[in-house]
């Protein structure tokens, strides 16, 4: 099986990178990362890039003042790079719909919550504790131009404790995220995933062979 090729996109000190980068080099999940793209050129998690040869690509609001143009850039790097799946881990911009549609089913997301609970926030951990929910969790979706309500490909739950805070929450859930992702990408590199409408399928794996 030819290993899929990747572009993960982040934002700061990239552990969902190194988190996919760790379970390909497991041999856990049949795929490559072929480009990283980062928006911030202090992000720490570009040194689990750098320290493993694989290129990398800084698209600032510096550099592109405009985020169309700045989209575009990203756009064209990932094509040059022949990146089949995009892979946002801890990315911090919304797309512009040119960017979804031009990837359209081809870009993963991971959310801190499970949707469609507490979506379209960045303060997801912090509303569930003020909602007082008794299970959280993440899912990873596939990213649409409506904002955290993609087709869900894998959600992992944990307890909210009674004694939680938000940083307590946040690194319980972090640790189910570094889980679900190189899941959800190792169902997308062996060809096990459907998707209809809202919902998606996985074959097994037999049925995928």
């Amino acid at each position: 099986m030819r290993p899929l090729r990747l572009g993960v996109l982040i934002s700061g000190r990239g552990s969902n990178l190194l988190a996919i980068l760790e379970a390909i080099e497991r041999g856990e999940v049949p795929a490559t990362v072929a480009l990283v793209v980062c928006n911030r050129a202090e992000a720490p998690g570009l040194a689990h890039a750098t320290s493993r040869g694989i290129p990398t690509f800084l698209a600032t609001r510096t550099m592109h003042p405009v985020r169309a143009d700045r989209h575009a850039a990203i756009a064209d790097a990932l094509v040059e790079a022949g990146a089949e799946l995009l892979v946002l881990g801890g990315w911090s911009e919304i797309f512009v719909p040119e960017f979804v549609q031009h990837f359209e089913g081809r870009i993963l997301n991971v959310h801190p919550s499970l949707l469609p609970a507490f979506g379209g926030t960045l303060h997801a951990q912090a509303e569930a504790l003020a909602y007082g929910v008794k299970v959280s969790g993440c899912t990873v979706h596939l990213v649409t131009t409506d904002l955290d309500a993609g087709p869900i490909v894998v959600q992992r739950t944990v307890p909210v404790l009674d004694d939680d805070t938000v940083e307590s929450l946040s690194a319980r859930i972090l640790a189910e995220e570094h889980l679900a992702l190189p899941e959800a990408i190792r169902l997308f590199a062996e060809g096990r995933v459907s998707v209809d409408g809202r919902r998606v399928s996985v074959r097994s794996a037999r049925d995928s062979v």
